[in-house]
């Protein structure tokens, strides 16, 4: 409440009129502001020629000072009314950012065609992977940027159809990971067996098959069999059917969930836990291990934001840095023989016990390692990515489990090639350069087929199944916890 003394008006002289000027409260202000009518006593200006039927006070009658308060209030208005409105709830960290980060499609699309070149048996191009510098390889960066995916675009699924429409789209997803998972081993047998069969039914577990079609493909129904190079694929079906209840805690407890994944993790390794399989009682990738690194990437999506200034230290830099000579000193002095000429005879040891099945903490440590560096050395708006090489990795990245699907039959097509035609050196580079184009060609016809004419490119990435989360470029609005 302002009280202002202002001279009355002629007719009363000496008097003084005490107008009262109301602050109104400008918080929840949407409109221009009205002021308030001051009483005033008509009987004070009955000697005037006119009536005045407009009682509220203008800025020349109460004075300069209420003038520069008018002033000083009405601009106070329009700050108010220009400022956005705070959000109410609050937003995933990484679903702040606009667009999708081509970073993830790149290494997803990367992996693919590491995890291609590995598969051919005595390959040359597989000097090209991660493998031979380090303990972790290809596996770990694809299981990681699965789980970064998978909490984009599950968490735009909820905020689309809720937890229902999460359910249906996990439900979905994982079908079309079974059913995809069903085909491939068909097409891998079919082409052992019009290789001729031998020693390659053998190598790739499809002699079983071949000879006790029925029960095998029973136990296939049931993720139990799985011939090589095919084992991620039962993995992912799990992984996307349990997400609804994973997401559910990332949302409201990230910490308390990626403990639980922590602890799991450590049970593996203290208790040997695994999951049974069919014919040798084991998978040769342990789910109960594997699963930190899609909880991992979760976790980042929801919560490491907040940790990533720890992460993204000089400190932890130099430490990733270390680590990772080490661990490439090690890699490198393995393949040489004999090995302790790089490398004392006391840690040539450590390739046999960096394990994949069950991920031994120093894959582990390595691809954390790795993913600070990559990290530090390449930032969200790196223009390599606009290069030829890139927009192949990233159209790959993009569809992930057809590539994967085609990698396995060319990788298998290209160890029947070395094994029939040649093994000389020429043909195994033909082999993995043309291999990776025919990647890149798949999976820029699927995406060109994807996308109508016309139609921009979605700003979003699926995860990797869950493709028709591409299909909508509609902004992310955040999500309620």
């Amino acid at each position: 409440m302002v009280m202002t003394k202002v001279p009355a008006p002629p007719p009363c002289g000496a008097s003084v009129e005490i107008v009262t000027i109301s602050s109104v409260d400008l918080s929840d202000a949407r409109e221009p502001m009205r002021w308030r009518e001051a009483p005033v006593d008509l009987g004070k200006h009955r000697d005037s020629a006119a009536p005045n039927t407009d009682f509220r006070p203008t800025p020349a009658e109460i004075g300069p000072d209420a003038e520069v308060l008018l002033g000083r209030l009405l601009h106070l208005e329009r700050e108010l009314l220009a400022a956005p409105p705070k959000p109410r709830t609050s937003v995933l960290p990484e679903l702040k950012m606009p667009g999708r980060d081509l970073r993830i499609d790149a290494c997803r699309g990367i992996a693919l065609w590491c995890i291609f070149l590995n598969h051919i048996p005595n390959n040359i191009g597989s000097w090209l992977t991660l493998r031979n510098y380090g303990f972790s390889d290809s596996a770990e960066v694809f299981m990681f940027a699965s789980g970064v995916t998978c909490a984009i675009a599950y968490g735009k699924a909820h905020e689309r159809g809720g937890w229902m429409g999460v359910l249906g789209r996990t439900l979905q997803r994982s079908w079309d990971i079974y059913a995809a998972f069903l085909l491939l081993i068909l097409a891998c047998a079919v082409v052992v067996y019009l290789a001729g069969g031998g020693g390659l039914a053998d190598e790739t577990n499809t002699r079983i098959l071949l000879e006790h079609p029925g029960a095998t493909l029973a136990q296939a129904a049931i993720l139990q069999y799985r011939p090589v190079n095919t084992d991620v694929l039962p993995l992912f079906v799990i992984f996307h059917l349990l997400f609804a209840p994973l997401l559910w805690l990332m949302l409201r407890v990230p910490n308390v969930a990626l403990g639980a994944s922590l602890l799991l993790y450590a049970s593996v390794h203290l208790f040997g836990w695994t999951v049974p399989a069919w014919p040798n009682n084991a998978w040769f990738f342990n789910p109960l291990a594997w699963q930190l690194l899609v909880v991992l990437g979760a976790w980042c999506v929801t919560e490491g934001m907040k940790f990533w200034p720890r992460l993204s230290s000089r400190l932890a830099l130099g430490l990733a840095v270390l680590y990772l000579a080490f661990s490439l000193t090690i890699a490198l002095g393995w393949s040489i023989r004999p090995p302790e000429v790089l490398v004392p005879q006391i840690l040539t040891k450590l390739p046999y016990l960096a394990g994949k099945s069950d991920l031994d903490p120093l894959r582990l440590l390595h691809f954390i390692a790795l993913a600070i560096l990559v990290v530090w050395l390449v930032p969200r708006n790196w223009r390599g990515l606009s290069t030829p090489a890139m927009r192949g990795a990233i159209r790959c990245g993009e569809n992930p489990l057809a590539i994967y699907c085609l990698g396995v039959l060319l990788a298998l097509a290209g160890h029947i090639a070395l094994v029939k035609i040649s093994d000389e050196l020429a043909m195994q580079i033909a082999l993995s350069f043309v291999g990776i184009l025919v990647m890149i060609a798949a999976a820029t016809l699927l995406s060109s087929i994807r996308t109508k004419p016309g139609q921009r490119q979605p700003l979003m990435t699926s995860d990797f199944i869950a493709e028709d989360a591409r299909r909508n470029a509609s902004p992310v609005r955040p999500l309620n916890r």
